[in-house]
């Protein structure tokens, strides 16, 4: 799911309260800012917003902050102020940071992007297009790179970022010989769905590149996603001779394939050029998907021949390929095989699951009891065996086994997040979310600034509960931390949605659409737009999820719900 990522006090403990890991941590902000600041004026507003800023409350963590600022004569408090300021979308608290920012000597790359940010919320986009023309300007090399940042997330609606894009390209900003910056923003243009603008920008590189076979490639995606699959394939096939001597060329060829869902050809031309055993394991699992089982097998008939030497690497690589092929004997044999290294850790795993797989249960939940007191396996093998005993007791129906198989691994390893975020994960999907929500506590009270625990229980509120305004105090906490995370900002923008403030979150839910093309968010816009009455619309954007994962769980509940 895009809202999760990956918890946790007891499940009665209040959201904003702090740990003793997040008094220590603002404990040791506060001792740094009392060495600058002797007469202490700034620390009672500090220590106000450290505690406002872990209670996710970013509103009252910019004021604070601003107000340390001030009373310190601090740059660094200011620019901290200004970032917060952004992030909570306060405007006017951010235009004060800014200007004593400014004030205090506030200059350079940073500065500069948040100066066209706040143009871009206040509608003052002469001003921004400006400030980000001064930016790609002043830094060639990488100043593209930030402007694009300031549009994907800066702006207020998708509506504006491409009214910019379109000015910068018609102004003849970018910088006219860098073919990634052209493509970077074409690629913008694209997750914008403006055809017409990306029609310019690619006829602009054109000129700019010609023979240049990327350019090819930004046509080609462009064709995909106006529906034009045939051509677009055409086009494709055109460029495969000339990856031959160029892995990156290859890649990108590759990732177009996927994009049309042709597993084959993404096999076929990762096949070209020099082979190791990491090509080799992208190969198969695109035939995998292609459920090319011919090709797959004479892949497999080719590297079992030459495999005479005792390598893992090459061992385990053969018993992921029976696996695919549905060998699970001689899946277990090569697995079996693996003499020793990292690889034999996962095969001793792997072994496990193939005898799952052959119907050979308590020999397949031996092996992983024989892992899990293994005191010579690394500590994140034993972990793992623990949450695999889990997954295959689940596959079982044997819920009591699944909850002793996590009790057990978290008597081995206390509080470890991993096993803790897997359990979560399992109590949500069998719609205990009070359990799901305790087990992210506790990850949240052995790291509190765990963004993917944060984040998750975040989601998991918002969509589950009713408890929306402590859901959006955690989603605020991750958003401090990694504002332009996709999954983040839709988090934010389902959170937003369930609170009521519809114009808010179609904002923030196109945003993340534009960010990352994912089912989830696809769904969540799509959910949107239905209640607002826009179902032709949402209907868009619920064909494009099915497009991306049609078994999203997300995505199928809306489904449901509304019929579609």
């Amino acid at each position: 799911m895009c809202g999760w990522s990956a918890g946790a006090a007891s499940a009665a403990a209040p959201a904003a309260e702090p740990s003793a890991a997040a008094l220590a941590a603002t404990r040791a902000t506060v001792q740094a800012q009392a060495a600058k600041d002797p007469v202490g004026a700034s620390l009672e507003p500090l220590l106000a917003g450290e505690f406002a800023l872990q209670a996710g409350r970013l509103n009252e963590a910019a004021e604070s902050y601003l107000q340390a600022a001030r009373a310190a004569a601090d740059p660094v408090l200011a620019e901290r102020a200004t970032t917060i300021a952004l992030v909570a979308r306060q405007d006017a608290v951010a235009a004060d940071s800014l200007a004593l920012w400014r004030k205090l000597g506030g200059q350079g790359s940073v500065y500069a992007a948040a100066e066209a940010t706040l143009s871009l919320r206040r509608g003052d986009e002469r001003a921004a297009l400006r400030q980000l023309n001064a930016l790609m300007t002043s830094e060639p090399e990488t100043g593209w790179r930030q402007a694009l940042g300031v549009l994907t997330a800066g702006s207020k609606d998708p509506k504006q970022t491409a009214r910019m894009v379109e000015k910068i390209v018609a102004g003849g900003r970018l910088p006219p010989r860098n073919l990634m910056a052209w493509v970077a923003f074409g690629g913008l243009s694209q997750r914008l769905d403006q055809p017409k603008l990306t029609d310019r920008i690619v006829e602009e590189v054109v000129k700019r590149f010609p023979g240049e076979p990327r350019v090819a490639l930004l046509r080609v995606s462009q064709m995909r996603d106006e529906g034009k699959s045939d051509e677009a394939a055409k086009l494709l096939a055109t460029l495969v001779p000339l990856a031959d001597g160029d892995n990156n060329l290859r890649a990108l060829i590759a990732e177009q394939y996927e994009g049309l869902n042709d597993f084959q050809n993404v096999a076929a031309v990762l096949a070209r050029g020099p082979q190791d055993d990491q090509t080799y394991a992208l190969r198969a699992s695109y035939l995998a998907r292609a459920d090319d089982k011919p090709t797959l097998t004479a892949l497999y008939d080719e590297l079992s021949a030459s495999a005479t030497k005792p390598d893992p690497a090459r061992r385990l690589l053969l018993g992921q390929l029976a696996e695919y092929l549905e060998r699970y004997d001689e899946a277990l044999g090569w697995y079996r095989g693996v003499p020793g290294g990292p690889q034999r850790e996962l095969a001793r795993l792997r072994a496990a699951n193939m005898l799952h797989k052959l119907k050979r249960a308590d020999e397949a939940y031996g092996a992983l009891r024989a892992i899990q007191s293994d005191a010579s396996a690394e500590d994140d093998t034993r972990r793992d065996a623990y949450i695999l005993e889990a997954n295959l007791r689940a596959e079982d129906k044997n819920i009591g086994g699944e909850n002793e198989a996590f009790a057990r691994g978290l008597a081995a390893f206390p509080d470890e997040p991993e096993i803790l975020y897997a359990r979560a994960l399992s109590w949500e999907r069998r719609d205990d979310v009070a359990r799901a929500e305790a087990d992210f506590r506790r990850i949240l009270v052995a790291e509190p600034d765990s963004v993917a625990a944060l984040n998750a229980l975040g989601y998991t509120l918002a969509d589950r509960t009713n408890r929306y305004q402590e859901a959006l105090e955690l989603i605020e906490r991750a958003r401090a931390a990694e504002p332009d995370n996709a999954a983040i900002v839709d988090s934010y923008g389902w959170v937003l949605y369930r609170l009521g403030r519809v114009k808010e979150a179609e904002v923030e839910l196109r945003r993340a659409l534009t960010m990352q093309k994912d089912a989830e968010i696809a769904a969540h816009l799509a959910e949107l737009l239905w209640e607002t009455g826009r179902r032709d619309e949402a209907r868009k954007y619920f064909e494009q999820g099915r497009k991306i994962d049609a078994e999203n769980r997300s995505l199928q509940r809306a489904l449901k719900k509304y019929g579609v």
